[in-house]
């Protein structure tokens, strides 16, 4: 494939049999990549784990959901907290040595979960260690990939890396939630520990952080990218939020962000698992529909993409939000031992809608924000996520007094109203977008 080779150099002469040359290799360009979508597959699946474990946890130490969901509360804020630094640090300290460190931080938080008996450890390993380190390889490390790495094809890169996220949980849930109903939640964590090891080994021994450290040029340039200042990523990334927090659209985008982590992450990613075993569905069923929301999520996300390219972002999250919160009010009747239609049909439909709505919250920060749209969705995305640690933790609270997650699940659907009225409120920006920060 000739497309996936490096550039042919100009004013070659002519071949000759004595002086033939072999063929073109692989640009380097792929094979990083590969190795990144790797790294991002695996993290995708790591992070998912806890809501698997709920149950046996539960069962075995006498700890309640609300205490159990405390520690995906802090692995989801610090995930939100920790990405908008993420490009930060691997322009300081190199992207091979962050996402190896963020790694072995993952293995060690999975792995020291097998000698806990407090619910504090639980907190720390799974909490502060594994949300770190899932952190440190959010969207910055895609978007530091492909920028680098690529000229030509960086969108197509930048998309198959973001979907890496929804594979991940595809490939791991399963297996995962086989393992803790087989062998207990302990060999879930161990699992999780070694592979996460696993993973940082090409990384070590593959990963390059520029093209021109191997005397390259990124895949389809023609010439070399300008250098790069350093050490102005961190203060940047603090004068743009400054800049940000002024502004009207940013409350608006933040809010409505944060509303789609709260009802995806933090409430059907997290407590799906335990409310539908809640309802005598095995734990492996519910993890093989959970992992099919991410197949539909990739064709929502590409589908989503097309529409903003064509229609008024607004009015697209407007009826995502709208459509979603229908869905969720829909759920609590949808539950049952067996896999009935309505349940197929709501997994079909929420795994379309899951982030739908990331491609026109982005337009609409561009739109807003102009050059700082980058960094200013780095920070709304860390909103999105300390709305999914909130609720997170509010729904396990909810699950312990009220004996089940009715409540949980018609509160999603009533923040999706607010969120509709979030976007209702949000106007089109003014003759030209905020200027951006020096």
């Amino acid at each position: 494939m000739t497309d996936l080779t490096e550039p042919p150099k100009l004013h070659t002469p002519p071949v000759t049999a004595s002086d033939a040359r072999p063929a073109a290799r692989l640009h380097y360009a792929w094979i990083v990549a590969a190795v990144a979508l790797l790294v991002l597959v695996g993290s995708a699946g790591f992070r998912s784990t806890p809501g698997l474990m709920m149950e046996s946890l539960h069962h075995e130490f006498g700890w309640s959901h609300g205490v159990i969901s405390s520690a995906v509360s802090v692995n989801l804020a610090l995930y939100g907290l920790t990405a908008p630094f993420a490009a930060a640090l691997m322009d300081r300290f190199g992207v091979r040595l962050v996402v190896t460190a963020a790694l072995l931080m993952i293995s060690a938080g999975s792995g020291l979960t097998i000698f806990m008996n407090t619910s504090w450890q639980l907190v720390l390993c799974w909490g502060v260690l594994v949300g770190l380190g899932s952190g440190a390889m959010a969207g910055a490390f895609a978007t530091t990939v492909s920028g680098r790495w690529f000229s030509a094809r960086r969108g197509l890169v930048t998309g198959v890396l973001t979907a890496g996220g929804a594979a991940g949980n595809l490939v791991f849930l399963p297996l995962l939630a086989w393992l803790v109903d087989q062998h207990g939640w302990r060999s879930a964590s161990v699992v999780v520990s070694l592979c996460a090891t696993a993973v940082a080994v090409p990384v070590v021994l593959l990963m390059r952080e520029r093209p021109a450290d191997l005397g390259l040029l990124p895949y389809g340039a023609e010439t070399a990218p300008p250098p790069v200042a350093g050490g102005a990523a961190l203060s940047r990334a603090l004068t743009v939020l400054a800049g940000a927090v002024r502004i009207r659209a940013f409350w608006l985008l933040a809010g409505s962000f944060a509303i789609c982590g709260a009802t995806t992450a933090g409430l059907v990613g997290t407590h799906f698992v335990p409310a539908a075993h809640d309802h005598g569905m095995p734990a492996t069923t519910a993890a093989g529909l959970l992992s099919m929301v991410g197949v539909f999520d990739v064709v929502g996300t590409v589908a989503s993409g097309w529409f903003t390219d064509r229609y008024d972002s607004r009015r697209l999250l407007i009826a995502y939000y709208g459509l979603r919160g229908a869905s969720l009010i829909f759920l609590p009747q949808l539950f049952s031992a067996d896999l009935k239609p309505g349940m197929l049909a709501f997994i079909i439909f929420y795994g379309l809608d899951w982030v739908a709505t990331v491609p026109p919250t982005i337009a609409l920060c561009r739109e807003w924000f102009g050059e700082d749209a980058p960094i200013v969705f780095g920070w709304v995305l860390a909103c999105h996520q300390l709305g999914a640690a909130v609720v997170a933790s509010a729904a396990g609270v909810a699950r312990d007094r009220l004996g089940d997650y009715d409540a949980a699940w018609y509160a999603a659907g009533a923040l999706c109203a607010v969120a509709v009225v979030l976007c209702l409120a949000l106007r089109r920006r003014p003759v030209a977008p905020v200027p951006a920060v020096a």
